[in-house]
């Protein structure tokens, strides 16, 4: 079994939770394939500003994959900013497993994140991409 962090922003969190759906963007396609029916995925929410409001970076969730990639043009998911006209065609249907009704603040966990090697620039391992894999003790740290 694989585990996933998925990284999104809030505007399509909700899409998300409302469609039971996750996708990315094309240059994201060769990752999303390695996901498997049964992996455990991880919402990731990255810090926003939402009015006067910064939400920090948190898990809000974790899902079950119950498909293969696939791909779907239909737009869904919002682009956020400085990404273009981007859509997320690369997709994978999910199952629930639960969602935080607190969500899990993510910046007191890195010292003990096994994934992240460099804990002072720790957003490096995040940058740029939109899924990325995460070692199962790091999974059931965040999970708790």
């Amino acid at each position: 079994m694989g585990y996933w962090l998925c990284i999104t922003t809030e505007e399509n969190w909700k899409v998300i939770k409302e469609k039971n759906v996750f996708g990315v963007p094309e240059r994201h396609k060769n990752t999303i394939a390695k996901v498997k029916p049964g992996d455990k995925l991880l919402i990731y929410l990255k810090q926003e500003n939402i009015g006067d409001e910064v939400k920090p970076s948190r898990i809000v969730a974790v899902y079950e994959a119950a498909s293969e990639a696939f791909k779907d043009s239909l737009r869904i998911f919002k682009t956020p900013k400085g990404m273009g006209n981007k859509s997320f065609p690369f997709r994978i249907n999910l199952k629930p497993v639960k969602i935080f009704e607190k969500p899990v603040e993510f910046k007191p966990l890195i010292p003990k994140l096994k994934f992240i090697k460099n804990k002072k620039k720790w957003t490096g391992h995040l940058m740029g991409k939109a899924i990325r894999e995460i070692p199962e003790e790091d999974f059931k740290l965040i999970v708790g």
